[in-house]
């Protein structure tokens, strides 16, 4: 059905972009370390957030090496600002297993990719997709937006078949610049406000939220190195502590709350 207009849909997107694409850092290299940086940063937070973030944390950590080797309060303190901290120490975590069994090198294989910790199918595709060029399906919540869009699709469609619309309609040679284009179109120009197609999930409200308090946790210890349990009232704070613990973003010692 789309085969007949795949042609002016991808001249139609790309001519977009050509006019109207975003000035970000992670798309002016294809060192797969820093994309790989850059899709955890987004992850969950908004483009403008993560520019800082991720010029200061390249500044500190320029790569794999570098990072396998990072100082827990440190990293927890660049990262401070973000959310979702154990993200940092994930991907701390997938360097110092690059540096042990890969000499610190990036796999150039989605497969490979996809064996190591912390790498789902859409960080393994953008990764082959933004470093490689490779031809892999990447679909994240704006390209979803504008296939169906664009393509007329049923909005209950599910990611494999998107999958495979993907495979089809990138233009060979030219991945990397291709989804950078659809993620600008949909992002700025086919909002879902615009277009009525809504998010298959939400992120709800930061105030008052479990990731609000994490967040309030470890810039505590950042500036005090350690807490009495007790010290943290909040109706939530049990079950949160027991989160932190769980993930690695704290230890919990006689009552002490401390940063690993």
């Amino acid at each position: 059905m789309f085969k007949d207009c795949m042609k002016s849909f991808q001249n139609k997107v790309l001519t977009w972009y050509s006019k109207n694409k975003r000035d970000l850092p992670w798309r002016k290299t294809t060192d797969p370390y820093k994309i790989l940086v850059s899709e955890v940063m987004l992850q969950q937070t908004q483009v403008d957030r993560v520019i800082p973030f991720f010029n200061q944390w390249l500044k500190e950590w320029p790569d794999v090496k570098s990072l396998a080797k990072a100082d827990t309060h440190r990293l927890l303190e660049l990262w401070s600002g973000l959310g979702y901290n154990n993200r940092a120490l994930r991907l701390r975590k997938l360097c110092q297993f690059l540096v042990e069994k890969n000499n610190g090198e990036m796999p150039r294989q989605k497969d490979v990719l996809l064996s190591l910790p912390g790498i789902g199918p859409y960080t393994a595709g953008a990764v082959m997709a933004f470093a490689y060029n490779k031809e892999v399906a990447v679909v994240d919540t704006n390209i979803r937006r504008v296939f169906i869009h664009e393509l007329k699709l049923d909005e209950d469609i599910s990611n494999d078949e998107l999958e495979k619309i993907a495979l089809e309609v990138v233009p060979k040679g030219k991945s990397c610049i291709w989804y950078n284009a659809l993620m600008d179109y949909g992002a700025l120009f086919k909002t879902a406000r615009k277009t009525g197609i809504e998010s298959l999930s939400k992120q709800g409200k930061f105030e008052g939220s479990d990731r609000q308090l994490r967040g309030d946790i470890v810039k505590r210890l950042l500036q005090e190195k350690s807490l009495k349990r007790d010290s943290i009232v909040d109706d939530r704070a049990e079950r949160v502590i027991k989160g932190m613990v769980r993930d690695g973003v704290i230890v919990v010692e006689k009552n002490i709350v401390s940063l690993p």
